[in-house]
């Protein structure tokens, strides 16, 4: 993941996600890489510093699912973290069948990422 900032974008996804910088392989090895805590499973995260602007649409981005939180009690989480909500105009009209109400939110570097998962309060969209 391209980053301006690695250190603050490791510090705000090591606590979003509950992961551990892996320590570096090699002297002046700079990638900030998360993993998820030892004996647990989960993919790598890795960033480095990158001069390319931040895409509104980006080929690429995390879908998080809330797990056994209320979908509201993560956003308001990873928003104390320093995430920022995101005007999202693309969600759909009419949710496809048994779809999760999710969010679009953006990291501490501006990269979009939508989180998913059950919501008490019954409303689709956030």
């Amino acid at each position: 993941m391209g980053v301006t900032d690695d250190r603050r974008a490791g510090r705000f996804w090591a606590e979003a996600l509950g992961y551990v910088r892996r320590p570096p392989r090699y002297p002046a090895d700079e990638w900030i890489v998360l993993e998820p805590p030892p004996g647990t499973t989960g993919v790598a995260l890795a960033m480095d510093v990158s001069e390319s602007p931040v895409a509104e649409f980006p080929r690429i981005h995390l879908d998080l699912h809330a797990g056994d939180r209320d979908l509201d009690d993560e956003v308001d989480r990873l928003l104390g973290l320093g995430a920022d909500r995101v005007d999202w105009p693309h969600y759909p009209a009419v949710p496809e069948p048994g779809q999760l109400p999710y969010v679009v939110l953006a990291d501490t570097e501006g990269n979009r990422f939508c989180v998913s998962g059950h919501r008490r309060a019954g409303t689709f969209f956030g």
